[in-house]
């Protein structure tokens, strides 16, 4: 393969996109889950602390950005290791998810 076919086949790869650009995207989607887990924590320590009982439903939402990153990257990429942690991750939110709702319903005064 020459340079050009090499150059070409790049292209074709990434379809134009800036690989600059991607890898920004990259980093601010990393960190954003990075601020919302954070962010979580503080909430439901704080929770706990004014004797407010447990909201596992914040805790859902914040995993369903790393589930949804997982499923993602496992399609993409086929990668078994993505496709246990989409896994493990769905496993969690669904739990909480669940759990949050019976609450709101066992509390209900409706």
């Amino acid at each position: 393969m020459n340079k050009d076919e090499i150059l070409a086949k790049s292209r074709a790869e990434n379809k134009n996109k800036d690989v600059y650009e991607q890898e920004i995207l990259k980093q601010a989607s990393e960190s954003a889950v990075v601020v919302q887990m954070v962010l979580a924590t503080i909430f439901f320590v704080t929770q706990i602390l004014v004797d407010n009982g447990t909201n596992w439903g914040l805790w859902a939402l914040v995993l369903s950005a790393n589930m949804t990153i997982y499923w993602v990257k496992y399609i993409k990429l086929y990668r078994k290791f993505d496709l246990l942690m989409a896994i493990i991750y769905t496993i969690l939110v669904s739990v909480m998810s669940g759990y949050h709702i019976y609450s709101m319903i066992v509390s209900s005064t409706i």
